[in-house]
């Protein structure tokens, strides 16, 4: 296993001889990495900051953007769990909510939309006669028509007793006015709450919804019946996903409509319905919650057609007995499409504006609108989470990372979508879920651009010393690639040209560098080819070792198999050398197995290379230069015979030769090396090997 080390402890004074020597490479990816790692910490800290303020800010409603995002990109989240819910736990309409509707039908038995009102005063008798707990009618009587026909529709209000009005507030979009409390007409102020209980500490009239006029109905009309507005407030995508159920109009506060229908269903009375602005409505038992601006979150039982439907025109020809009517809440409006009183929700594209109203007075009497989160949760989540990942991501694999980061993702939507459906809590999805994918694509962007830097420098460091099959498995598993200062097990060779010097006197520059070029390219495409790294060129010797940058178990067998293959080459070359008349070069191959230093030596930003340091690298070079004392080509160690004495016995090696020839003692140590000679034999003799004999040579030279 391969440890880091300082190269003063095997080689004192090393790095003051050649300063600096090793580590160079392992201290400048630490640098890398940790400012990788400081740049993620900000930009992780900064998306977290943003996240975290934008949820407040649409919380507090700060900022017309967050307002936006939420309008226009979280409310599609929410429709979609609203569809999910549907699915997996349908929602069951009140069967005593009633809405009878002039239909296409109706219109074509009774004539042309609006009938005339002593019409619709004897669909409101007949209904009446049956009883019910409340009549809602969701249609404008703002103008009169005669005389004899408005008084027929407010008797048949008065005889009902229990009617409520849809009364029209008009508001401009930040235009504010201040109305005269004189200009209100005293049946209108009969319908404001009569008791406000104003917040402690909250402004709550600069967030309420404040409508600049209103039409009411006719006073004759009104005094017979209960008013509620009908103002909504769609979202930018124009869908109406919340109930406004109060309005500021000069000093009161007026209820929607449907919370009117509800409070008579219920019995409650004027008196016993307490706003409390910004914070709730409490009618009877029931405390309804609402947003700061007296919002509620609808929660539609489905799309159009989910209540129970009766046609206008079967009431008026008693197609309908009134008993079926008795104790139920009749809410009567319009569905055929040539009146426009249609409404977009998260659930359909077209619903009659009655059908919406009903589901109000549902969600009141079933005290169950759907609740937004408070937004803290969400705040919560994305700080921790923002903290969890800039701490984690960068010091795991893409693979975990990858996992841990879409874990949390999937996790977040699967849980709001659990909260939604069972419990109708709305949590935000955009902002936690945007975060996280943030913060993870920008991990995965950087380490794209940092491994992809590493996998440059990688290519740059090693293209030259090893083959590209070896700049791969680096590039794949930069780990592998011990590039700072280590200490391993490798085998190294040798090799010189034999007379060198004496060729180079004989013949001109032009032909010594044309055929070095030559022999040195054939056997640097050997070197390759058998896995090894290319050390350098020493003049005209050649320094390669196995076993590093990547960790190979068979470092001496494929040293040696690239030894016996430069003679084979070497062979050639010299048949077409001296075809061509140029000289044979001959040479002479040192191996040697050992523990040395191999690492990236040199000067920071001058000159680097990746090359061993150690005994057994000056053991190999010594050993090559026996190869001319015996007159041999190939010579090996016994540390590298030992190594390959299993695959040479499993004939891994080829038919060769291991003829022992002494143990010596070379320039500098004291324990004797054996050395034995390789090569190859025929293919149909077995490979052997010899011992070397116990007679011990001292060499002085070096």
């Amino acid at each position: 296993m391969a440890t880091e080390v300082s190269p003063d402890k095997y080689f004192p004074g090393l790095s003051e001889k050649i300063p600096p020597l090793l580590f160079i490479s392992d201290q400048i990816c630490i640098i890398l990495s940790m400012k990788k790692t400081r740049l993620f910490h900000w930009i992780t800290l900064l998306s977290t900051i943003l996240f975290a303020f934008l949820q407040l800010s649409d919380y507090l409603h700060l900022f017309e953007f967050s307002n936006i995002i939420s309008d226009k990109v979280e409310s599609k989240t929410y429709d979609l769990r609203l569809h999910l819910r549907n699915y997996f736990k349908p929602q069951e309409p009140m069967k005593d909510i009633i809405i009878v509707s002039v239909d296409e039908e109706s219109i074509k038995d009774i004539g042309r939309w609006p009938w005339r009102r002593d019409v619709q005063a004897a669909l409101v008798s007949k209904i009446s006669k049956g009883r019910p707990k409340v009549i809602g009618i969701d249609i404008m009587y703002t103008e009169p028509e005669s005389k004899e026909t408005d008084e027929k529709l407010a008797k048949a209000f008065r005889e009902a007793g229990n009617v409520v009005l849809a009364t029209p507030f008009f508001v401009t979009q930040d235009k504010k006015k201040t109305v005269d409390n004189s200009d209100i007409p005293d049946y209108l102020w009969d319908a404001a709450f009569m008791e406000v209980k104003s917040p402690k500490g909250i402004k709550w009239k600069d967030f309420a919804i404040q409508p600049e006029s209103v039409n009411p109905p006719l006073e004759e009309l009104s005094k017979a019946s209960t008013l509620g507005h009908v103002y909504a407030l769609p979202d930018l995508d124009g869908v109406i996903r919340r109930e406004i159920l109060y309005l500021n109009y000069g000093d009161d506060c007026y209820p929607q409509l449907s919370l009117q229908i509800a409070r008579i269903a219920l019995g409650v009375q004027m008196k016993d319905m307490i706003l409390y602005p910004a914070s709730e409505v409490k009618i009877g038992g029931r405390e309804i919650k609402t947003d700061i601006r007296g919002r509620v979150l609808i929660n539609y039982v489905g799309g159009a057609k989910s209540y129970l439907y009766k046609s206008a025109t079967d009431v008026l020809h008693d197609r309908i007995p009134a008993e079926f009517f008795k104790d139920k809440i009749v809410l009567i409006g319009t569905s055929a499409l040539a009146t426009y009183d249609q409404k977009v929700t998260p659930l359909a594209a077209d619903i009659p504006g009655v059908e919406k109203n009903a589901t109000v007075v549902q969600n009141i009497i079933m005290n169950n609108f759907n609740r937004p989160s408070p937004g803290i949760i969400e705040l919560i989540i994305i700080i921790i989470t923002g903290i969890l990942f800039g701490l984690t991501l960068p010091r795991l694999k893409a693979i975990k990372s990858s996992a841990i980061a879409i874990g949390f993702v999937v996790s977040y939507i699967l849980i709001s979508c659990y909260l939604l459906i069972y419990y109708g809590f709305w949590m935000n999805l955009i902002y936690p879920v945007t975060n996280m994918l943030s913060i993870f694509v920008i991990q995965t962007v950087m380490r794209f651009f940092f491994e992809e830097k590493k996998a440059r420098d990688i290519r740059k460091m090693f293209s030259s010393y090893v083959s590209p099959k070896i700049v791969e498995i680096l590039i794949s598993n930069p780990e592998k690639a011990g590039i700072g200062g280590i200490r391993r097990e490798i085998t190294v060779l040798f090799s010189d040209i034999r007379g060198f010097t004496s060729i180079s006197e004989k013949h001109s520059p032009e032909e010594v560098v044309a055929i070095l070029n030559e022999y040195l390219g054939e056997m640097t495409e050997i070197v390759f080819k058998w896995d090894g790294t290319l050390d350098k060129f020493i003049g005209d010797a050649i320094l390669a070792f196995w076993g590093a940058p990547i960790i190979q178990e068979n470092h001496a067998e494929l040293a040696v198999k690239c030894a016996l293959n430069m003679i084979e080459k070497l062979d050639e070359l010299q048949k077409k050398w001296e075809a061509e008349g140029k000289p044979k070069l001959d040479i002479g191959v040192g191996i040697n197995t050992g523990e040395v230093l191999v690492g990236n030596i040199g000067a920071v930003g001058k000159k680097m290379d990746y090359t061993v340091i150690g005994d057994h690298v000056n053991l190999g070079s010594r050993v090559e230069s026996l190869t001319r004392k015996y007159n041999v080509r190939i010579l090996i160690t016994e540390s590298t015979l030992n190594k390959i004495r299993d695959p040479l016995g499993a004939g891994l090696l080829g038919h060769v030769s291991v003829l022992g020839k002494e143990k010596v003692i070379v320039k500098g140590k004291a324990k004797p090396v054996g050395i034995f000679e390789l090569t190859t034999l025929e293919h149909s003799a077995e490979s052997k090997i010899v011992e070397c004999e116990d007679r011990v040579v001292e060499l002085k030279e070096k």
